[in-house]
């Protein structure tokens, strides 16, 4: 059996670490399948390194345009490289995130739908994990999504929002049911040498605060970083700026660092490292959606700020509404929502409601991947 994972990959840590969450449970349930990923999907030089340290093996795959180049290229060339063929696959698992959407443009919507339809005459079953999907308000992405709902077998919405926007669009059916992020169910690990003694409270800047949003928002969001950090150190709580993202991120980090009077700065590349890391944590404070998974998944007390409907779901999730923050906000509110972490009377009964509800939601992800199972173990030999 072979089985492609698309659209996760080293993009950035959050899809780093999907990427990781598949291929744990895919190895576990079926050892003997061979797992495929197109290195375009990368973004990062050392892809092509990163896959061969997972065992996975490279998928030819060209697309220009909307068309598909790898069609016109021998197959006996692509063989004598090792690569693996779209006709080949059995099983495609999407784990886009959040790629499709009118928030991202209609390019990708344009190749699933393209991609959907050969699959489909193929026999190829097409699985969607739990991402965000939409809004869908233009005309040119709306066709797109209406092909490739169609033409899957399993579509997990992560969060209601998600869910109204594509059954909105394409109907309620049985194959489309709203399962969380399933990330939550992955072990974190610890760097070599690690010593998480004097970092505490994890801050975590996310560079779309500046570029996603409107421009008052965008203003706001490093002097708000700032103003968080400075009150933790005049409190003596050892706050420490954790890179998840990339230069601008770094940038971000080192403008508050040096801000504040140089708090450290923790910058990781391994995502399984930063779930670890944020696993030993007292409480966070951040922008990245899948450094408040790993956080919140491990009864972290957290608060956020978001740039889409993804943030505010999350918490609710989690029964913790009152997390999500907003950097325009007044600093008797700041500070407020800040001490519902550091102070011991909130924050104790905080830490067991999200191991609760953390518990909830892995219960809810094993169940996703017990859906999955089945389809993948309902696929024949070709």
């Amino acid at each position: 059996m072979i089985i492609e994972i698309r659209r996760a990959g080293f993009i950035n840590k959050g899809a780093e670490l999907m990427l990781h969450a598949v291929v744990q449970r895919l190895r576990e349930r079926y050892p003997e399948a061979k797992l495929t990923m197109a290195p375009i999907y990368g973004g990062a030089d050392d892809t092509f390194d990163k896959m061969l340290k997972l065992n996975l093996y490279p998928k030819a795959w060209f697309w220009r345009k909307g068309i598909d180049f790898t069609q016109f290229i021998p197959n006996r060339l692509l063989k004598a490289y090792g690569l693996v063929t779209t006709n080949e696959i059995d099983i495609v698992i999407d784990a886009a995130g959040f790629s499709y959407s009118d928030q991202w443009g209609p390019a990708s919507s344009r190749e699933l739908s393209a991609s959907s339809k050969k699959w489909k005459k193929n026999g190829t079953k097409l699985i969607m994990l739990p991402q965000a999907f939409g809004p869908y308000e233009k005309s040119n992405i709306i066709k797109y999504v209406k092909i490739w709902a169609e033409n899957a077998d399993l579509i997990f919405p992560r969060e209601k929002d998600s869910y109204r926007y594509l059954t909105q669009l394409v109907g309620e059916k049985e194959k489309i049911k709203l399962y969380p992020d399933f990330t939550n169910l992955v072990k974190g690990t610890f760097p070599h040498g690690y010593d998480p003694t004097d970092k505490r409270i994890a801050i975590v800047p996310n560079y779309r605060m500046v570029d996603k949003t409107d421009l008052k928002t965008s203003q706001a969001y490093l002097p708000f970083l700032i103003k968080v950090v400075k009150y933790l150190v005049d409190r003596g709580l050892q706050p420490f700026l954790l890179v998840h993202e990339g230069k601008n991120d770094q940038i971000l980090a080192d403008k508050v660092s040096y801000a504040v009077g140089s708090v450290p700065i923790v910058k990781e590349t391994d995502p399984l490292h930063i779930k670890g890391i944020l696993g030993t944590c007292d409480a966070t404070i951040g922008s990245r959606f899948h450094g408040l998974v790993s956080a919140l998944s491990q009864g972290v007390p957290s608060l956020a700020t978001g740039w889409s409907h993804k943030y505010q779901r999350l918490f609710e999730d989690y029964g913790f509404i009152e997390g999500l923050i907003s950097v325009n906000d007044d600093d008797v509110v700041l500070y407020k929502k800040i001490d519902l972490l550091i102070n011991p009377e909130s924050s104790k009964p905080l830490c067991a409601l999200l191991a609760k509800k953390s518990n909830e939601l892995k219960e809810l992800s094993e169940e996703m991947w017990e859906r999955v199972f089945s389809v993948i173990d309902s696929v024949g030999p070709r």
